[in-house]
């Protein structure tokens, strides 16, 4: 590293700096075999220098490697092999799993070694002849685990591999101490490296929220094809192999869902234990809390602004409208001083025109000419505004007796002429009105008058017709000019404009048209036979006075006791009129006579009005 240069030193160029040269350099001898080997590899030096070294390390675990003898090796049965433990039958029962490909082969070489049939035939001891011998399981044992599939299947159902999961009491007291191991034996069936650790209680919500989602979404790649209970090689024929490969795929499937279903009760069971968990959900609800107080506090101060600058509003407005009332209020006053000014003015210059009239004797030789003279100056103190006034006091101040005489009665004819203009108007417009009001209670009946026979006639047909009845107003109107003795035909127009008036007529008029009707109806029904249930004719409701009028109750409950004692019924009327309350048996037998009478006109009308309505 270049000195710091001083102020009084200075810099000299001597030479230019060459450029660099490119050198190629050939490998020869084992590091050409180490260039060959990379370059068909296609990996970098480094990785080489890397995998150098991996291999002198498992050279020295080789020769390191310790061997642990199964204790009951020579009793296992060779025909039991899929049962037995490989891993103790080479002696690696302590490494398991773990166990490279490499001490595998030592092992099962050193195995082999010491347990070859030829070995302990050669120190005297008896030999099994065949397949009978343990030396197969040693056989067996290296067959599987040399080969990566079945070493796989064989580890997935590794007989020494606790699968219990703990309970949520025993997690609940020592989470970390109970959860910690389960996880990490569980975590050699992960596909994918780096499974996370479970932590401690300072570990962030990132940290727990990976862990639990990466094991609530394991991708798991233990498999249970060791334990299939056939072996698909040893079927006689393809059909045979068929059955037994979907055989053994369903009992794979299932063992794979209890393995799955397994792995999630750990991971809920951990998950509902956790005391991270509680303590984020107690956090995020406090801090939900806070939000949702902030809120209602920014919500409150908004409120408050809005309801302080409303009620700066409604000041505003207030003291606007106090403004606005109190220039009315002294526009009123200043109006009402102007008003009293001017009506004091009006008042002078009245009381100025009367001693002005009456000193001339108001213009008059005799006491009737100046009497009505006085009324036609009464008159016009009470018609001639201010300024009229004023005008003709000043002209008959200024003129003789004569010309004031001539102004006084020129005033009089015009205030006269205007009077009778208002009066004229005011007779035209109640005359206008009269002709509205009679044509209104005509309607569209003009030239058609409705006489004393007309109008109860009217009344009977809009009581037997009632609201909801077909064409009604034309069956009114059919039904009138049918009965009605006068020739005149009404239409449905007609009758709707009648009835409309008869009901703004006032209740004693009402009355007394009810009444008239009534008793034409019973003067032309008088007469009239009627037969019920074999009774005699209307002699029986002869003098039955003022009977009153049905209620709906009374209708209805009539209607009823009618239905349930038909004409065979002995004593009927009687049983009737028990049934309703209040009405005498006469009452129900004459109700139900003009029931009979009201349906028979109704059909009578419709029948005649059917034609009508058809075209």
């Amino acid at each position: 590293m270049l000195l710091e240069a001083k102020e009084a030193d200075t810099t000299v160029v001597y030479d230019a700096v060459t450029a660099a040269v490119h050198i190629q350099v050939e490998p020869v001898g084992r590091w050409f075999e180490a260039f060959v080997r990379r370059r068909n590899r296609n990996v970098s030096a480094s990785f080489q220098e890397l995998e150098d070294e991996e291999e002198l390390s498992e050279e020295s675990e080789d020769e390191d490697l310790q061997l642990e003898e199964h204790p009951l090796l020579r009793t296992l049965d060779p025909k039991d092999w899929k049962n037995q433990d490989h891993y103790a039958v080479l002696g690696l029962a302590h490494m398991r799993y773990k166990a490279t490909q490499k001490q595998i082969k030592a092992a099962h070489k050193a195995m082999v070694l010491k347990h070859h049939p030829d070995k302990r035939k050669a120190a005297g001891e008896q030999i099994v002849e065949g397949d009978n011998d343990y030396f197969t399981c040693i056989t067996k044992a290296i067959e599987v685990l040399s080969d990566p599939v079945r070493r796989r299947a064989f580890d997935s159902v590794d007989p020494t591999f606790d699968n219990t999961v703990p309970l949520k009491s025993e997690g609940a007291k020592n989470f970390f101490q109970v959860f910690s191991p389960v996880f990490d034996r569980n975590a050699r069936w992960s596909s994918r490296k780096h499974v996370p650790k479970l932590g401690t209680m300072e570990s962030s919500f990132e940290d727990v929220d990976n862990f639990y989602s990466f094991w609530y979404n394991l991708d798991s790649w233990r498999e249970f094809s060791y334990l299939d209970e056939e072996e698909k090689e040893k079927a006689e024929c393809r059909d045979e192999r068929r059955w037994i490969d979907k055989q053994n795929r369903a009992s794979r499937t299932q063992r794979k869902k209890e393995e799955m279903n397994r792995m999630r009760n750990l991971v809920d069971t951990a998950y509902s234990c956790d005391p991270r968990i509680k303590r984020f959900k107690e956090e995020e609800r406090s801090r939900k809390e806070s939000e949702r107080r902030a809120k209602a506090d920014a919500k409150k101060k908004e409120q408050e602004e809005k309801d302080r600058a409303r009620q700066a509003e409604l000041d505003a407005a207030r003291l606007l409208k106090e403004k606005e009332e109190e220039e009315a209020k002294q526009a009123a006053q200043l109006a009402k001083k102007e008003k009293e000014i001017q009506k004091k003015a009006i008042k002078k210059e009245r009381g100025k025109l009367r001693t002005t009239c009456k000193n001339w004797n108001y213009f008059a030789d005799n006491e009737a000419d100046s009497v009505k003279m006085m009324q036609e100056v009464e008159k016009l103190c009470d018609r001639l505004e201010l300024m009229s006034l004023q005008t003709l006091n000043e002209v008959l101040s200024a003129s003789s007796q004569e010309d004031g005489k001539v102004a006084v009665e020129k005033q009089v004819q015009e205030v006269n002429a205007q009077l009778q203009r208002e009066r004229e108007a005011e007779v035209q417009a109640q005359q206008v009105v009269r002709g509205a009001e009679q044509a209104s209670r005509g309607g569209c009946t003009a030239g058609k008058g409705w006489n004393e026979e007309d109008l109860p006639l009217l009344i009977k047909a809009v009581n037997l017709f009632p609201a909801g009845t077909n064409a009604r107003w034309e069956v009114i109107a059919n039904y009138m000019n049918l009965h009605s003795t006068t020739g005149i035909k009404r239409t449905a127009k007609d009758v709707i404009n009648k009835a409309k008036n008869l009901q703004r007529l006032d209740p004693g008029q009402k009355d007394e048209i009810n009444k008239k009707a009534f008793e034409k109806f019973r003067k032309e029904h008088s007469a009239v036979p009627l037969t019920v249930d074999n009774a005699a004719p209307s002699e029986r409701f002869e003098g039955t006075g003022d009977v009153a009028a049905w209620t709906s109750e009374e209708q209805k409950l009539l209607e009823q006791a009618l239905k349930t004692f038909p004409v065979s019924t002995t004593e009927r009327w009687d049983k009737i009129s028990a049934a309703v309350p209040g009405r005498t048996k006469k009452d129900c037998m004459k109700r139900y006579k003009e029931l009979v009478e009201m349906v028979k006109a109704k059909k009578a009308a419709q029948e005649q009005m059917a034609p009508k309505i058809k075209k």
